[in-house]
């Protein structure tokens, strides 16, 4: 049934729109959307008593009624970096990476919507979760990557069945090419930056925090960010938790230096971002020039009291193998908020609160960095 599904919200001007008819974008602003949801916080949250995957948290997901696809994903061990640091370890997700609590909100969702095929953008690990839960799912998907990318990464992409178009130029050339495909008929776009579903996926991370927790948050979440999803979903756990009597911890987030238009738009205090130069970077995951959610993820920092650190890929590669003689093997990503924290690190922001950071890719897809 899909009556019942939250509708989309635009944050920018208030336009709302049918999940069933709208397009993938606000028709409006042509900016992403939100949902028009907030779970209800008198209704109880028992996630030991739920399923071992993310859907344990149903009560606070906006897909109402029975579910069909998962690949028991989430419930990943929280384990101890350092005095009062952990580190959750979302690079054992089924696909090796966090963005399989947002694909697989993408893949219910589109299942239920039944369109023709699905379409995806990625430079990587998105692909991949998007092409392995339309696999489950049984839906026809094809993944639009920048010319470059690695069979590394390409290659599960069409081991789970998707068609993979390789698209001259970066990242962004990508994305065009999918939003072109995502406005023909019978296609559903499951954009990890567009549709907000993806968001309340990523924020399961948070309340596997909480839970693991015993019921309360750290002081501190530090996170990656380039598109901003996890960041966001984060943010949206905190507001939901806060209204269960939960203290919300502050948000960091976590750039490449060589691309960081949030970082740079935040030490200005602007309330947007810049586009900047797409220039190469270990951390790739997180080097996305032009974030369409950069005013979000802006005021979601700042709401929090936290900040934007930058870190250069010397500090990316050399935190990489710290983790790894610590018997983590991450992508350089993943390590990016190692570098910004860990041993070594310039920043004394933590000055010893509890703080938590995702390890939320795994290094069999990337390789050490050279």
């Amino acid at each position: 049934m899909t009556h019942a599904l939250p509708g989309y919200l635009c944050p920018e001007d208030g336009t709302r729109a049918d999940v069933r008819t709208a397009p993938w974008s606000c028709p409006v602003c042509g900016g992403p959307w939100d949902l028009d949801f907030t779970p209800d916080p008198a209704i109880a949250l028992d996630p030991a008593a739920g399923p071992h995957s993310l859907w344990r948290y149903a009560p606070a997901l906006p897909l109402p009624g029975a579910f069909s696809v998962t690949l028991s994903e989430g419930h990943t061990p929280l384990i101890p970096l350092g005095e009062r640091i952990h580190a959750k370890l979302d690079f054992l997700m089924p696909t090796l990476s966090f963005k399989d609590r947002g694909a697989v909100m993408l893949a219910e969702l589109a299942r239920r919507l039944g369109p023709e095929r699905v379409v995806a953008d990625s430079s990587g690990n998105a692909g991949t979760s998007v092409a392995a839960y339309c696999a489950r799912a049984g839906l026809r998907c094809e993944v639009f990557v920048p010319e470059g990318t690695s069979e590394k990464k390409t290659g599960p992409m069409r081991a789970h069945g998707a068609t993979v178009r390789t698209v001259p130029g970066g990242r962004e050339a990508a994305a065009e090419a999918a939003r072109a495909a995502a406005d023909g008929p019978g296609v559903f776009y499951a954009s990890h930056v567009f549709n907000p579903y993806f968001l309340h996926g990523t924020k399961t991370y948070v309340y596997e925090v909480w839970e693991a927790l015993g019921g309360r948050l750290p002081e501190v979440l530090v996170v990656p960010v380039g598109n901003g999803t996890l960041l966001l979903g984060a943010a949206l756990a905190a507001a939901e938790l806060a209204r269960r009597g939960v203290r919300a911890p502050v948000l960091v987030g976590v750039q490449a230096e060589a691309v960081a238009p949030l970082a740079a738009a935040f030490a200005a205090g602007a309330q947007e971002a810049r586009p900047v130069e797409e220039r190469p970077t270990l951390a790739e995951g997180i080097a996305i020039p032009a974030p369409p959610r950069a005013r979000q993820i802006l005021a979601a920092v700042r709401a929090s009291g936290g900040t934007i650190l930058t870190v250069p890929d010397a500090r990316v590669r050399e935190a990489q193998r710290d983790l790894a003689r610590r018997g983590l093997f991450v992508e350089p990503t993943a390590a990016a908020c190692w570098a910004a924290v860990g041993p070594g690190a310039p920043s004394d922001l933590l000055r010893g609160r509890t703080t938590v950071l995702p390890l939320c890719g795994a290094g069999a897809k990337s390789g050490l960095a050279p």
